[in-house]
């Protein structure tokens, strides 16, 4: 019988969540499967992967074929690299030490790329609310300075009052000039 390791999908319309599961290749896609591997949620960014590591590693080493999708997402994992370098143990190019390290370190490395991007998206999104706050704070001052200059009591210049004072200005500079 052959297998193939395969999205099962669940989750309303627009809104899709997937098992990944291990199933007969001529079953239909939602249909029957033999072992439930884990779960996919592609509505998150990034895209929540829950699988449990060793029976995905079982079932690919027993010879159990990934659609593209989920070679993918196997690889994302960590699952195909695990298997490359067991196959490497088995020719006898690396040892146990060295297989185990490699793939420590190959996780780390994975791990802080998830994290910087988790990092990066939380600041994009604080600097989004940060700029959307000081726009608002903008906005609203505009908005009350133009309320309290329309509830201002209108002052009406006088051209009567504005001319007495020009000529006064006027008679204490011409005394300022006699006087010199």
């Amino acid at each position: 019988m052959a297998t193939k390791i395969r999205l099962q999908r669940h989750g309303k319309k627009g809104k899709p969540f997937y098992y990944i599961v291990v199933a007969d290749a001529r079953a239909p896609r939602d249909g029957r499967f033999i072992e439930r591997l884990g779960s996919y949620n592609p509505n998150t960014n990034p895209a929540t992967i829950d699988i449990n590591f060793d029976k995905t590693l079982d079932w690919v080493n027993n010879g159990a074929q990934p659609t593209d999708t989920c070679r993918a997402i196997l690889s994302y994992k960590g699952v195909l690299y695990k298997k490359h370098l067991q196959g490497g143990l088995k020719k006898g190019a690396l040892t146990e030490e060295q297989v185990e390290s490699k793939f420590a370190e190959w996780t780390d490395a994975k791990e802080g790329k998830i994290t910087g991007k988790k990092t990066s998206l939380v600041s994009a999104k604080d600097e989004a609310r940060k700029a959307a706050l000081a726009a608002e704070a903008i906005k609203k001052e505009e908005k009350a300075a133009a309320i309290a200059a329309k509830n201002a009591p209108a002052v009406e210049e006088t051209p009567e009052e504005e001319a007495p004072a020009a000529e006064a200005a006027d008679e204490t500079s011409a005394e300022a000039e006699s006087a010199e």
